[in-house]
Order: structure tokens, then sequence, then C-alpha cells
């Protein structure tokens, strides 16, 4: 089993009006009620969009906390669910459930196994 990540940016959620969006909450809830089932739901959730973002940056030899998104991008995630699955294949179906259920492109990306402690 490897656990993905699924996810999209919030700028690929496009113009929608509000019935649309609530439209949606009942399709998103069955695609993470059907991986609960599957045994493959691990966490996920959306953000906050008006919520405060901060960024430590440990780069200059101590850490320094500051409001606000460290790099300016035009890009921000805006959700995401982690799934343990046995391939690529199932990965990629629930990454298709899931784009489906929101209205919106889903990226896929397999998470790096910790190190071993060996």
């Amino acid at each position: 089993m490897a656990e993905y990540l699924i996810y999209f940016n919030q700028q690929w959620v496009g113009e929608h009006t509000e019935e649309w969006f609530r439209g949606r909450v009942p399709l998103a809830l069955a695609v993470i009620d059907d991986m609960r089932a599957a045994g493959a739901f691990v966490f996920g959730g959306g953000l906050e969009e008006q919520a405060p973002v901060y960024a430590a940056d440990a780069t200059s030899g101590s850490v320094v906390i500051t409001d606000g998104p460290f790099v300016e991008t035009k890009e921000v995630l805006g959700g995401f669910v982690v799934v343990d699955v046995p391939d690529d294949e199932t990965a990629k179906r629930w990454a298709g459930a899931v784009a489906e259920a929101c209205g919106w492109p889903q990226e896929v990306r397999r998470i790096q196994p910790p190190p071993d402690p060996a």
C-alpha cells in the first residue's frame, strides 16, 4: 500500500454560484464515504480561504514566523485528501471520482514513504 495526495489549487475551481457549490457538497461527501468504506481514506479537507496564513522560515539559521504566504504565487492550495491504496491506478480512480464530484481538476501524487530508521 502507498499513500497518495489528491489536491487542487483554489484557482482551478472557477467562478460558480453559491447554489452550484452547495450542490457539489453531497457529491463530494459521497466520494469520501466511498473512500472510507473501501478503507482508502486517511485524511482530507478544504482550506479556509479567509483564515490567516503563516510562514515559517529557518534558512537564516533562526526560525522566523511571518504573516502571509512565504512564496508569492498565483496558485494556492484549496483542499486535499490523502488515500492509502495499493497502486497508481487506484489512486487515479479516486482522483477522478473527486474531480467529478467537485467539478474541478485534481492532481494526484504519491507520498514518499518515511526513511528507514536503521
